[in-house]
């Protein structure tokens, strides 16, 4: 465990980027849990892409005298991506800290993040830990505890990373409560061409140009379940955030150290993919990618791989007909 240093130069200014839409009774407490923190010199900068007023009535009543609360409503709306480029647009703050409107910030979330730039000073991305809690924000240890050592959050791993880029292709880096330089978060910029997989896009070529990352074990922020997000309606089908990350982790332009992390990336990914072609009926893009990734199922020794095979092999017979739910 780390403890918390005051730095001797001035503090920096952390803006805490904002992205909402059409949440305003999830928003409150998101709004709240930054307002609390125990860090002083900060702004909170609000993007709202709801389709109504609900948001926006909330804002001007609640906090209407809260001057660290930097607010616009995007007419037209901008969507996920765009909406987030724009709040790091207008983001005023030396750093960058995202949380969506779903989720939550411990009370000292920010200041153990930016107390890693005292001891660190070359350094220009910073994460931690993340509780699970269930839609009213109560926390599930167990769970969160299982979160993050599914991705790869663990004690062990505490420190400056040696292979920066490694943190976003492995999934380690997650997609907010994390912290990093303004002038580098604008030059990688949120991307609207990946879909719903930009959170991981950019968290990815985020950590591939960064010097330096460093992990803090550590809780940060809170992860809430909800029913309402975007990647949950649309798991299962042919725009689904898996899809278009497995595109884009084929895709990427590697150094030969990081090419074990693409492997291990792709041995996450691919099965599912492969579950969804099936389901969406795409027996032979499914099959291709599950022979030429078999690797993934342990190169055969995986009942996984067989009863994507079966799944697949139905899907090439019955092409209209009813289908089996896939698996993941």
């Amino acid at each position: 465990m780390f403890t918390l240093s005051t730095p001797s130069h001035p503090s920096p200014k952390v803006s805490i980027c904002l992205p909402t839409c059409n949440r305003p009774e999830l928003l409150v407490a998101c709004i709240d849990s930054c307002l609390a923190q125990s860090y002083g010199n900060l702004e909170i900068v609000i993007g709202d892409d709801s389709k109504d007023k609900r948001t926006q009535q909330l804002i001007a009543q609640r906090y209407a005298n809260e001057p660290r609360i930097r607010y616009a409503k995007n007419q037209p709306s901008l969507g996920q991506a765009r909406n987030v480029a724009s709040l790091f647009e207008r983001a005023r703050g030396d750093k960058i800290l995202l949380i969506h409107d779903d989720d939550l910030l411990t009370t000292d979330g920010v200041e153990k993040l930016v107390s890693l730039w005292a001891r660190h000073p070359q350094l220009e991305v910073a994460f931690a830990d993340q509780y699970e809690a269930d839609h009213s924000g109560t926390v599930d240890f167990d769970a969160s505890a299982r979160l993050n050592t599914a991705f790869h959050r663990t004690k062990d791993a505490e420190g400056l990373q040696a292979l920066p880029g490694r943190c976003g292709l492995i999934q380690m880096f997650p997609n907010n409560g994390w912290m990093a330089n303004a002038n580098l978060v604008r030059r990688i910029g949120y991307k609207d061409q990946y879909g719903m997989c930009c959170d991981f896009t950019f968290g990815t070529e985020l950590c591939l140009a960064a010097r330096e990352v460093f992990y803090l074990h550590d809780y940060v922020s809170v992860y809430r379940k909800t029913a309402t997000s975007i990647s949950h309606s649309t798991r299962g089908t042919t725009v689904a955030a898996t899809v278009s990350a497995y595109a884009f982790v084929k895709a990427l332009k590697l150094p030969p150290q990081l090419e074990p992390s693409r492997k291990l990336a792709l041995r996450r990914l691919a099965p599912i993919v492969v579950s969804v072609h099936a389901k969406n009926r795409q027996a032979v893009l499914g099959s291709k990618i599950a022979l030429t990734h078999l690797f993934a199922y342990n190169y055969g020794f995986s009942m996984r791989l067989y009863y994507h095979l079966l799944m697949l092999s139905r899907a090439a017979v019955s092409p209209v007909s009813g289908h089996t739910s896939p698996r993941f």
